[in-house]
């Protein structure tokens, strides 16, 4: 009886242990099949700019101009010096009986002194002004990067959102085509149809589900370049969520031109360029001689005196050899680069925005004719069509053609609102507009 109690204590316990076992490898499977949540476009932008290293490294650097320019602020740019010296100085004495009664006397002396080093043709204001403009250049590097960042995710966002409703638009022909294939083999059947139109529906739709696969294996790659650029794993991007319309403007391309003036980018060229404006009166001001002042006090002792010498002393190199012609020579090709940087930006950013405005434009008026016009007497031809079909009144081939003909406007205007979202992303991108604070 013990051991018949036993093993069903043990059996029940096993039961238990089962149980509790596949329930937690229900909970675990259904964890694993939660989808996650659509992606935005601003949690796109979050996750670049936390993951993006350019834009780490370039914050990094704001420590270091920080560090430059609170050294600008200290009262002296050179620091003081404090010498002390020691002497042993031995005096022999002679005493009053004679030679013979020589002595010899030991004596400390010593002295300390300090030195400071006046720079005098106002090196120290010129050090500030290039700390500052240096400064105020990374700082604008970090606003174009984050410009940058945002420009190619959004382009990156915008081909997933494209490619997700081509998927999707594939999809619904393969189902009207399938259907109609439904119908062809019920006609067929009844010798209503031929051979000929059923097999004309099986390729068609053979070729809809060949389109639907290659679409989505370029929806792999396109979710695989958009996870690269938000340092997510490989498959890890969720279905990305948003319109592919373009937010409305009512910016001209006057407005465009001035704000592309003053991009972070084209600031930045021109805060380096003061910054080397600076540096290049620095080096000349460093041709010119400091002065060093030293104040020393000591005792000096000779026989019985104890004398306390305060000394003052002014040294002032003489600028004969030495003229600092490296120091300019590096400042002058530091100046000319940033010069010639600044005007190839601003040259070439007005001539990027010009462009890409009259491909704005164009694009406009392409969507609109392809909305307007085409698309809504194609989705009319496609009811037509289906109810004609239905009726018997025309053949699966007028019906495919149809099909296929709305089928390729759609992805027309598809590929022309992707087009337009792109130029505008780009062309509001190269003209620095609007600004990241008014955005977010």
């Amino acid at each position: 009886m013990k051991v018949a109690f036993v093993g069903s204590c043990v059996k029940a316990c096993v039961t238990r242990v089962r149980s509790s076992c596949a329930a937690s490898a229900l909970l675990v499977c259904h964890a694993s099949s939660v989808t996650p949540a659509p992606l935005t476009l601003q949690q796109a932008w979050a996750l670049a700019e936390r993951a993006n290293p350019t834009l780490q490294v370039t914050k990094a650097n704001v420590a270091a101009a920080q560090g430059e320019l609170s050294q600008t602020h200290t009262l002296l740019f050179n620091n003081p010096q404090i010498t002390v010296d020691g002497a042993k100085r031995d005096i022999s004495s002679i005493g009053a009986v004679g030679a013979d009664n020589q002595a010899n006397i030991s004596n400390l002396e010593g002295s300390i002194g300090l030195s400071q080093t006046f720079e005098l043709a106002g090196q120290q204001g010129k050090r500030r002004s290039a700390a500052e403009q240096s400064l105020s250049a990374t700082q604008q590097t970090i606003e174009a990067i984050r410009r940058q960042i945002r420009a190619e995710v959004e382009q990156r966002f915008v081909q997933v959102l494209r490619l997700q409703q081509r998927v999707r638009d594939q999809k619904q022909a393969l189902e009207l085509i399938e259907k109609a294939l439904a119908v062809t083999r019920k006609r067929i059947t009844a010798g209503e149809a031929s051979r000929l139109d059923g097999n004309l529906a099986k390729v068609e739709a053979e070729r809809a589900r060949n389109q639907v696969a290659l679409l989505k294996e370029q929806l792999i790659v396109a979710r695989a370049i958009l996870a690269r650029l938000l340092q997510l794993p490989q498959g890890s991007v969720p279905e990305a969520r948003g319109s592919l319309e373009p937010a409305p403007t009512t910016y001209t391309l006057g407005i465009l031109l001035q704000g592309a003036a003053h991009s972070p980018a084209v600031r930045a060229l021109d805060f380096r360029e003061s910054a080397a404006q600076s540096r290049l009166d620095l080096e000349h001001a460093l041709g010119y001689p400091d002065l060093t002042v030293v104040l020393s006090y000591g005792n000096e002792v000779e026989f019985d005196s104890d004398a306390k010498i305060t000394t003052l002393s002014l040294s002032l190199p003489l600028p004969l050899f030495n003229r600092n012609q490296s120091g300019i020579g590096r400042a002058i090709a530091e100046l000319t680069q940033a010069q010639i940087e600044k005007q190839v930006a601003q040259r070439n950013t007005g001539a990027r925005v010009r462009a890409l405005w009259q491909q704005l434009v164009s694009l406009r008026a392409r969507v609109e004719r392809l909305k307007s016009l085409v698309l809504p007497r194609l989705n009319e031809n496609q009811r037509l069509s289906t109810t004609a079909y239905r009726e018997g009144e025309i053949g699966i081939s007028q019906l495919l053609l149809v099909a296929r003909q709305v089928l390729d406007a759609r992805r027309d205007l598809l590929d022309a609102r992707t087009e337009l979202r792109l130029t505008q992303t780009a062309l509001e991108a190269a003209a620095g507009w609007p600004s990241l604070q008014a955005s977010q």
